[in-house]
C-alpha cells in the first residue's frame, strides 16, 4: 500500500513538473505575434491659402453679391468683420494642385475675441482626404506668424485636435502658408501627408 501511494505521488509530481516545463518552453520558444508598426502620433500637413483666380473683390455693403470670395466691412470706430473664401493648394504657385478651400468669418475686435464666429474652416477634397477642420481664431493679430487651435473636424479629420500655424507666404502667389499638426483620438493618425 505504501508503494502504491508513493508511486501515485511520484506520477503526480512528474506530471506537474512536465506541465510546468512545457509552459516555460512554449513561452521561450514560441514566435512573437506580428505587430503593425504604431503610427506616428501626429499628422503634419503643409498647405497654402491663395486668392481665388477671380479678380473681383466685393465690399459687404455693396449690392453685388455674385462673388463671395472676400467681403470686408468696417465702421468708423474701427470695428468690422472679415469674411473670406480662399483656395487651399499644395504649393505656393497658383498652378499648384487644389486640395480644398479655406473659409471664415472673423471679427477682429477685442470684445468679440471669444465669439463663436471667429472660426476658419479648412475643407479638403482630395483622394487622400475628404472632410473639414475647424480652426479657432480667437486671438488674431497682424503678426507674421499666428498659432491657432484646431478644434475638431469631420470626415477624414473626425475628432482631430492640434495646432495650425498661419504664416505670411513669401513664395509664389500664396497669401498664407499653413502648417497643421493634428492628433487623433487613441493616437490613431492618418498615414498620408500632403507635402509642402
Amino acid at each position: 500500500m505504501l508503494v502504491v501511494t508513493m508511486l501515485a505521488r511520484i506520477i503526480f509530481c512528474s506530471a506537474v513538473l512536465l506541465a510546468t516545463l512545457a509552459v516555460i518552453l512554449l513561452a521561450l520558444f514560441s514566435p512573437l505575434p506580428k505587430r503593425k508598426p504604431s503610427p506616428p502620433p501626429w499628422l503634419d500637413l503643409s498647405l497654402y491659402i491663395q486668392q481665388p483666380q477671380s479678380p473681383n473683390i466685393i465690399d459687404a455693403t455693396s449690392s453685388n453679391n455674385n462673388n463671395d470670395h472676400v467681403a470686408q466691412s468696417s465702421q468708423s470706430d474701427g470695428g468690422g468683420a472679415f469674411i473670406f473664401h480662399r483656395m487651399l493648394t499644395e504649393g505656393p504657385e497658383n498652378t499648384s494642385r487644389l486640395v480644398g478651400k479655406a473659409q471664415g468669418f472673423i471679427i477682429p475686435v477685442e470684445h468679440f475675441a471669444n465669439s463663436g464666429f471667429n472660426i476658419i474652416y479648412l475643407t479638403f477634397h482630395t483622394p487622400q482626404y475628404s472632410g473639414s477642420l475647424s480652426v479657432e481664431a480667437k486671438h488674431v493679430s497682424p503678426k507674421d506668424n499666428e498659432e491657432l487651435t484646431v478644434m475638431g473636424g469631420t470626415g477624414s479629420f473626425a475628432f482631430a485636435r492640434g495646432l495650425a500655424v498661419f504664416a505670411q507666404s513669401i513664395h509664389g502667389d500664396a497669401t498664407y502658408h499653413v502648417k497643421l499638426q493634428l492628433r487623433f483620438p487613441n493616437n490613431q493618425s492618418r498615414t498620408t501627408t500632403i507635402p509642402g
